[in-house]
């Protein structure tokens, strides 16, 4: 039962097809749209550019678009839609019609407050606006968005009308990730010490506007030990939300959590656990902090898993419900070195953005790895290798038993092609959907460089059993991306640029 349980939306809104609520898909960030039947290995080779709509959104260094979210069957002035919904960096809310890309309607926030004047404040590290993918609530027909202030917001998802808040929940111009809501409260996690606020993770209590209840679990007394992998809080069906940390002071008796997976309770965000790796000082002096990519919580016989891997290129399978054992150190499992060989820490090497999961129809559970960069040279042989990836991969690796243990390990399966600098993967009935963001993540040289050198993303699909490409989307994609994701819904997948495009590719009609 467990395992069925940690499948579906924790302790939330029933999923239909048309659904993507919150980055990832669900609040345990596995990217699975378990739903999902319209596209399938047979027909996903016949996407096309369903649709393409630029939105009035001005990039910010690095930073346009948030990750899109979805929600079907909502009353809108245009009629019932399926509605697209992202965030500009800029502070404006876009809301677009999912079938056609018709803008349905926008809510640009003003600010009073200015950005503060702290060391990495207005760079691409803290980039002075909406960062966290928003949230969607279909029970109460909202979209609660945290807006460049720091204040939250609900917004109505068919008009953009104000129905919560505001609520000043995190510090103004803070760096928050990804919303996720679970019960009526809102989770997000601060990084970076933009705008002063703290790192740590942050819940607002929504259920009664009148009375919020804000609280906060501080991971650190200076700008360490921020939580900014893709997916923010990572929320388990067991009552606690995970987060990978990043650099900094390891002193729990001072409240100082850098280079853990760390958990808190639901309830009131006090600490749970955390694991703590054996070599987190060499993880330390070499800048490989576990902040670099979001775990994912999932279920496998009957035990509650965290998997979660970052820039040094290892993956951790840790036990969700006692993380790292009695020591705080012990894994259930720890992979080879499956990238950077290089051993360095900002070259768009090792794991970045976030781990997937899916289970097949044979009921085998696999973890999708983005991994920038070539594969180790003495990692793990994986039994399919797609082509040379000098630039970056997926690997796709099964969770099974060790036969004298029972834990679980995990088995390669397959490397993809190659991917210039791979986003999360999504999967959606048997297909892996990434992109090749064609971002420059190397940080040698500033953001000017950066903006200047990069490559047009590629949206790109694979079979789930082998690795095969069996799509990719060519020149349609205007520009890069850096830090953004992608939703699957009703037989579509949606995509965003740096350019401030929103792009939506599907199975057209015949005749269309």
């Amino acid at each position: 039962m467990r395992q069925r349980i940690a499948l579906t939306l924790a302790l939330g809104t029933r999923l239909f097809a048309g659904d993507w609520l919150t980055f990832g898909h669900d609040p345990q960030r596995t990217g699975w749209a378990f739903e999902e039947t319209a596209l399938n290995p047979q027909n996903v080779a016949d996407l096309k550019l369903a649709w393409k709509t630029k939105l009035k959104n001005e990039a910010y260094s690095l930073s346009a678009l948030t990750a899109p979210v979805v929600a079907s069957r909502i009353s809108t002035a245009k009629g019932v839609r399926s509605v697209v919904y992202v965030a500009g960096i800029t502070g404006t809310v876009f809301a677009l019609d999912a079938e056609t890309g018709e803008e349905l309607w926008n809510h640009p926030f003003k600010y009073v407050v200015q950005p503060g004047k702290g060391g990495y404040q207005g760079t691409f590290l803290c980039p002075n606006g909406i960062s966290a993918t928003p949230v969607i609530d279909k029970p109460t027909n909202t979209l609660f968005v945290i807006a460049g202030n720091g204040a939250l917001y609900g917004l109505d998802l068919g008009s953009g009308v104000v129905r919560y808040g505001p609520v000043q929940f995190v510090a103004p111009f803070s760096k928050n990730a990804s919303l996720a809501l679970v019960n009526g409260v809102v989770y997000t996690v601060l990084a970076q010490g933009c705008g002063g606020g703290l790192s740590g993770f942050y819940s607002v209590d929504v259920r009664d506007r009148h009375a919020p209840v804000i609280r906060q679990m501080l991971l650190s007394n200076t700008d360490t030990a921020g939580i900014w992998g893709r997916g923010g809080p990572v929320i388990g069906t067991n009552g606690r939300a995970y987060g990978g940390t990043a650099d900094g002071v390891f002193d729990p008796a001072a409240g100082d959590y850098s280079n853990t997976e760390i958990a808190v309770s639901l309830k009131d965000l006090s600490l749970a656990d955390y694991y703590l790796p054996l070599n987190w000082q060499y993880i330390r002096r070499k800048d490989f902090d576990l902040g670099s990519a979001s775990p994912v919580f999932f279920g496998w016989k009957n035990r509650n898993l965290l998997a979660a891997g970052a820039k040094e290129g290892v993956v951790y399978l840790l036990d969700a419900d006692n993380l790292g054992g009695s020591d705080h150190q012990t894994t259930l499992y720890t992979s080879p070195r499956l990238g950077n060989d290089h051993q360095v820490c900002c070259d768009g090497l090792g794991i970045w953005g976030g781990l997937s999961m899916t289970r097949d129809v044979d009921g085998t559970t696999w973890l999708i790895v983005p991994m920038g960069g070539p594969p180790a040279a003495d990692g793990p042989k994986f039994p399919i290798t797609n082509g040379a990836t000098p630039h970056g991969s997926l690997m796709a690796l099964k969770v099974v038993a060790d036969p004298k243990t029972a834990n679980p390990v995990l088995d390669p399966a397959w490397i993809s092609g190659d991917f210039d600098m791979p986003d999360p993967a999504v999967i959606a009935n048997g297909v892996v959907f990434a992109m090749a963001t064609g971002s420059n993540e190397v940080q040698r040289g500033g953001e000017v460089v950066r903006v200047k050198t990069n490559h047009p993303a590629v949206l790109k699909a694979l079979d789930l059993q082998t690795g095969k490409e069996l799509y990719q989307s060519g020149s349609t994609i205007e520009s890069w991306v850096h830090f953004s994701g992608l939703a699957v819904s009703d037989g579509r997948v949606f995509a965003v640029d740096h350019d401030s495009n929103v792009y939506a590719f599907g199975l057209l009609p015949v005749g269309r």
